[in-house]
């Protein structure tokens, strides 16, 4: 049909003959051009229409793979006990802590879970009491806890969709960061190499890479970063790094909040965790979407929404991470606001942290696939830069690592980074309340970052 009448349009053009009509015999003189002008256009502006319909409809999805995707949506899906349907769509299952996801993997086939870790670490000398009616961020919790938490024995986690495994490049790539993403490493002795040539940009802080270092900790606001297209991301994290960084055996482990319209479906800030021991390779993942992270507590969802969330010029809400190794078993615990123990890597997943990280890094990053053709407009932090401060500006503070005796020291020396301080910088600084700190961030695109 669409050829025939292009084939027709084009035969008018070439004739634009009269043809015998009443009103000829009358004096009057017209085209079949001029006549069927009116009657072909809105015909084809209508084929248009339609046919851009139909290439924008999404591919069938086949029988094989819609098998191999439930398959595999059961074996991370386990049997709740209750299920809680969060007030911004996502549904909590509550699973019998011997029964996650985690305890799937084949190094954790005797693993003993640990309630408790045999030790928290200490902080060092006096911490400035805190005063948030100040210049300090108020407490950011989760959504889903309007319900109470989970009931006792059980660990909450976000259930996935077929839809959510959908948006992933593949069933492999669901859940997983693409290989040399974000290996922050250290391809120099003293200088991550953050440029990694696909995409991936940041504004971090960092310590040297010759320390032993046990853990870390920051206390990190929350913001809802507008991100431009789903397969972007825009998250504050932090890093817990050792290995070889210019080879496959990079060790990671890492916490924060991210916002990610492929991951998660959505534009909330969640919390996120995510770990790896070969560089991004094969191991690891997000949250609980593999084997891997065990769930101790039964109140905070990993990947499940935060809120509320920082309004510019307004009200701060942050959240604290604090991670690090326990001196006795060797496994590295997370712990959430209040020393809100969520749960730990077993030491058994990794090879270099297996014994200490040997870099720690804070900050942003952002993934700029640069749609239409110029930079990402996708923010970092609250998408605006550094020098706008407090209530305006993303923050860190109170920047800490753990030594070697299992106490936590206030950072003080630290080496800042940004690749394009046009489109996301940083500015580092000390106080006696937020001890080391720093403001990040920036909007993306703009006059000065085309």
């Amino acid at each position: 049909m669409v050829s025939q009448g292009r084939s027709s349009k084009r035969d008018l053009r070439k004739s634009n003959t009269t043809v015998p009509c009443r009103l000829c015999s009358m004096g009057y003189s017209t085209s079949l051009s001029s006549m069927l002008l009116p009657l072909l256009l809105p015909a084809l502006l209508l084929l248009s229409f339609l046919s851009s319909r139909v290439t924008a409809m999404p591919e069938p999805v086949s029988t094989l793979k819609m098998e191999r995707i439930h398959r595999h949506l059961e074996k991370i899906n386990k049997p709740a006990v209750k299920s809680i349907q969060s007030p911004d769509g996502d549904m909590i299952d509550c699973v019998l802590r011997n029964k996650q996801p985690a305890l799937d993997h084949p190094l954790l086939k005797d693993h003993k879970i640990q309630r408790r870790p045999s030790q928290m670490p200490s902080f060092k000398g006096e911490r400035k009491q805190q005063n948030y009616t100040s210049n300090m961020g108020r407490r950011a919790w989760q959504a889903w806890h309007h319900v109470g938490p989970c009931p006792k024995g059980t660990v909450p986690i976000r259930r996935s969709s077929v839809q959510d495994v959908l948006r992933a490049k593949s069933l492999f790539h669901y859940g997983k960061k693409q290989v040399n993403t974000v290996p922050l490493a250290a391809r120099s002795v003293e200088k991550p190499d953050v440029v990694s040539g696909n995409g991936h940009e940041h504004a971090i802080a960092y310590t040297g890479s010759r320390q032993e270092v046990y853990g870390a900790k920051a206390t990190i606001n929350v913001w809802d970063p507008s991100v431009e297209s789903e397969n972007e991301f825009s998250l504050s994290q932090v890093w817990i790094l050792s290995g070889s960084f210019d080879g496959s055996d990079l060790n990671s482990i890492e916490a924060g909040w991210q916002v990610s319209p492929e991951l998660y479906g959505d534009s909330r800030p969640r919390l996120f965790t995510y770990w790896t021991s070969d560089a991004y390779q094969a191991t690891g993942c997000y949250n609980l979407l593999c084997e891997g992270f065990i769930q101790t507590d039964r109140q905070i969802a990993i990947g499940a929404a935060i809120s509320p969330v920082s309004a510019y010029n307004g009200d701060q809400y942050d959240i604290t991470i604090l991670i690090w190794k326990d001196p006795t078993l060797g496994n590295w615990w997370l712990s959430f606001g209040d020393n809100r123990l969520v749960g730990y890597w077993p030491a058994e997943l990794f090879t270099h942290l297996s014994n200490h990280a040997t870099m720690v890094e804070w900050g942003g990053e952002v993934v700029n696939m640069q749609p239409n053709g110029a930079h990402t407009s996708t923010q970092m932090g609250s998408g605006h830069f550094a020098g706008d401060n407090f209530r305006k500006a993303s923050y860190f503070r109170n920047l800490e690592i753990v030594d070697a005796d299992n106490s936590l020291t206030a950072v003080q020396d630290i080496a800042i980074l940004a690749e394009n301080t046009n489109c996301y910088n940083i500015q580092s600084y000390k106080s006696s309340a937020w001890g080391t700190y720093f403001y990040y961030g920036g909007p993306g695109h703009n006059s000065l970052c085309p």
